[in-house]
């Protein structure tokens, strides 16, 4: 039953374009822009992510990054994205989908994150635009969900400018810099209208 299958792809996955940015599969040429961009925004980053390792920017934690990036592509487990500026192809950020439940749930969780010098210029926002397309009608998926903190107003107005509804509060829901945190709970549906 093909409900129940899950998405292979036998040559490199496309990349997907957006208005202004295009996505596509890290590879290991980006690893000093991106190392670069990370570093540059740190500060920037680190009260809304996990613990950063001690090496997370170095060229060895990116080759593993990379390893893992491919083994959950191959399993249909997650599917990661750097984001490109059109203009002049310059890295502003990611986009993960990851925790990929096929079976009765077809869905999928997103998460984000943009460098300091492009946050609040409408890339994410286009980049999140790009991707919905791609997670319903490729993957087949039937949910994408979406968590945050409720203090990060900017992800809040992201998910909700990008068709995700809220659905509830949880409590202690992820581990964000070394304290378990609230979350706000998004979703969208792959029928729900743009």
């Amino acid at each position: 039953m093909a409900f129940f299958r899950s998405v292979s792809f036998n040559d490199s996955m496309p990349a997907i374009a957006g208005d202004g940015v295009s996505l596509r599969v890290p590879q290991s040429g980006d690893y000093a822009e991106w190392a670069a961009l990370r570093e540059t925004s740190r500060d920037f980053l680190v009260p809304w992510e996990p613990t950063w390792p001690d090496d997370d920017l170095s060229r060895g934690a990116f080759r593993r990054r990379l390893k893992r990036y491919a083994d959950d592509q191959r399993s249909d487990l997650a599917y990661a994205f750097m984001i490109f500026r059109n203009d002049d192809n310059a890295l502003v950020g990611g986009l993960t989908l990851a925790n990929i439940r096929r079976g009765v749930a077809q869905a999928g969780s997103l998460g984000y994150w943009v460098g300091a010098p492009f946050a609040r210029k409408g890339y994410m926002t286009a980049a999140v635009h790009a991707l919905v397309p791609f997670c319903f009608k490729t993957l087949r998926l039937h949910r994408l969900e979406a968590a945050c903190i409720p203090s990060n107003t900017a992800s809040v107005g992201l998910l909700e400018k990008t068709g995700f509804t809220r659905e509830g509060h949880a409590r202690s829901y992820l581990c964000i810099n070394g304290v378990w945190q609230d979350h706000l709970l998004y979703a969208r549906l792959g029928d729900d209208p743009d």
